[in-house]
């Protein structure tokens, strides 16, 4: 079976879409099969990151690995009425498919629940939460004394996560390894960054994940999209020098393939 990476949590705009496709390109770079499914069915910024990378390939005709990417079936294909019965019947059909041509099965999820969202996390080998580097995201994992800063209680998604966790466990599937990733983090070392860096730290040995060294907030991200383009592919693209932030982002992903620790991978970017 594939392995099957979540990048998720319940809130928009955390940088999902850029990891998944980073991760994707970074997984496929080392020769291995990757699928990739979006869940986020209004916005589908995954699915548009690959799409756009595959109309550049054909327009530039350069060669790049790129994911696979899979699409939930036909609703109409399924003797189901509208419903949980037949949002997991769709999730279980594009991930079978997936995983029988696939080393790896990246799923981006959408910034809200929903049943493929909660169907995603049951089965993720590999959980990577992105958030935003503020106390307003750090929401997403736990409430927090607002005078003192200790943790209250862990946050609804931290709780979805904790089910999930359960799920595996009673199905006898290895433990979730969950890894939360501090992204557009500044680049200098404001007061703010320390207090969430170290509420991250105290709860991560209390809610159970690991913590990713973090990308810092960079233009490059936004400017690769259009052409469905990562930090792995400047030379391809044509780009003769690479500047300081390209490189120290490229160091970032290459520290983040480290941290995941994924099986039968040989980190090479």
């Amino acid at each position: 079976m594939a392995h099957i990476i979540v990048v998720g949590n319940e809130k928009g705009g955390s940088g999902k879409s850029t990891v998944s496709m980073h991760v994707s390109v970074a997984l496929a770079r080392m020769g291995l099969r990757v699928g990739a499914m979006d869940l986020d069915l209004r916005q589908i910024s995954f699915a548009r990151y690959i799409e756009n990378r595959l109309n550049w390939v054909a327009r530039s005709g350069v060669e790049l690995p790129s994911p696979h990417y899979q699409p939930l079936p036909d609703p109409a294909g399924f003797a189901l009425p509208e419903g949980p019965q037949l949002h997991d019947a769709r999730m279980s059909a594009a991930l079978e498919a997936l995983s029988a041509r696939s080393d790896f099965v990246v799923i981006d999820c959408p910034g809200s629940h929903t049943r493929y969202s909660q169907f995603a996390h049951s089965v993720a080998d590999t959980l990577i939460t992105p958030i935003n580097d503020s106390f307003v995201d750090f929401d997403l994992l736990a409430r927090t004394d607002p005078e003192t800063g200790a943790v209250l209680a862990p946050s609804i998604y931290s709780e979805m996560v904790w089910k999930a966790r359960q799920t595996r466990a009673q199905a006898g599937m290895k433990p979730l390894d969950w890894i939360v990733l501090r992204n557009r983090m500044g680049t200098t070392a404001m007061h703010n960054k320390r207090k969430v860096g170290d509420a991250l730290d105290a709860l991560s040995k209390r809610i159970g994940f690991r913590l990713a060294p973090g990308f810092s907030e960079r233009v490059v991200f936004r400017e690769l999209f259009p052409k469905g383009l990562t930090l792995l592919d400047l030379a391809d693209a044509g780009s003769e020098q690479m500047s300081m932030s390209h490189v120290a982002a490229r160091q970032e992903l290459r520290e983040l393939m480290l941290t995941l620790d994924l099986p039968d991978m040989r980190v090479t970017v």
